[in-house]
């Protein structure tokens, strides 16, 4: 990126009637920016997800800039009151608990109401979860997919995990603890078992990234007794795992062809969909294991 660009460095006050969209750390506070600490210092108010969580943020450095809450089951309300007040000439900083407002976090509708009411939207960069585990995890970072939450209805969940198995490029999701051992069975079915990271308690003390298969993921959450913190999980994209067969699914085709039970055509049909092989390559595999156990004869 060229580095003789203009900088906005107005100070956030200066110019009032504005909304200032502020990163803020998504665990350890000193990764936040100056400008952060300067914007949230001189605005009128902080527009907050959760106003105890942010309250104790402003507190460590020192700022007592008047908060009100803003979140999921407010923002509706709530825009049109913050609208009014910046369009009377208060300056507003929006913040989430962790990392960047908007991205899967409150704070889209008050963005957009805000454009469309033609009042300037001042981003002020800093952490996000979904960069922060793109730069470490070690898949692909050249392009990318982030599928934030999936959803919590299984129906539409699976058909969005469909959609996604397709692509070519590191998905990222964001799950909570208490459902990532059901998601993770589940991207096993549609994905297959790619390679996979993930990311756990980033930038905070217990800060852990497991990396391997999906199935060696799943393998390790086994052993433990709970799982804790924020976690996000990138998946390798179609293209780097489907130039070879992986190992857990020609373990599976070996067990289906020694049991003689069905029939090969019923046997391709499972695994495409299991796997989401393509049939043709399921037949080659099939056919390169027959011929190697012949040959063992």
């Amino acid at each position: 990126m060229p580095l003789n660009l203009p900088i906005n460095d107005s100070d956030a006050g200066s110019a009032p009637g504005r909304l200032y969209v502020v990163g803020t750390p998504i665990g350890n506070r000193s990764d936040i920016t100056l400008r952060a600490l300067e914007t949230l210092k001189n605005v009128d108010l902080v527009a907050a997800e959760d106003t105890r969580h942010t309250a104790r943020l402003l507190a460590h450095y020192g700022i007592g800039t008047p908060l009100i809450s803003y979140h999921d089951f407010n923002e509706k309300k709530r825009s049109a009151q913050l609208l009014a007040r910046i369009q009377r000439g208060a300056s507003i900083a929006l913040v989430s608990n962790a990392g960047t407002p908007s991205v899967s976090d409150p704070g889209y509708a008050l963005i957009t109401a805000a454009i469309a009411a033609a009042i300037p939207v001042v981003p002020i960069p800093g952490p996000s979860a979904v960069i922060t585990a793109l730069s470490a995890a070690g898949l692909p970072t050249d392009a990318f997919v982030f599928a934030g939450f999936a959803s919590k209805k299984k129906g539409k969940r699976r058909q969005e995990l469909k959609m996604l198995c397709r692509d070519e490029r590191t998905v990222i999701f964001y799950e909570s603890p208490r459902r990532l051992p059901a998601f993770l069975e589940e991207l096993l079915m549609v994905f297959g078992d790619r390679t996979a990271v993930l990311c756990r308690e980033m930038t905070k003390i217990h800060e852990e990234f497991i990396r391997g298969r999906l199935s060696e993921i799943q393998a390790a959450l086994h052993q433990r007794t709970g799982l804790k913190g924020e976690c996000t999980l990138l998946v390798a994209g179609r293209k780097e795992e489907f130039g070879s067969v992986s190992a857990l699914f020609q373990e599976d085709l070996r067990q289906k062809l020694k049991s003689d039970r069905s029939r090969l055509s019923d046997v391709v049909r499972e695994l495409a969909l299991k796997y989401n092989v393509s049939k043709n390559e399921i037949y080659k595999e099939a056919l390169k294991i027959k011929g190697n156990s012949h040959g063992q004869t």
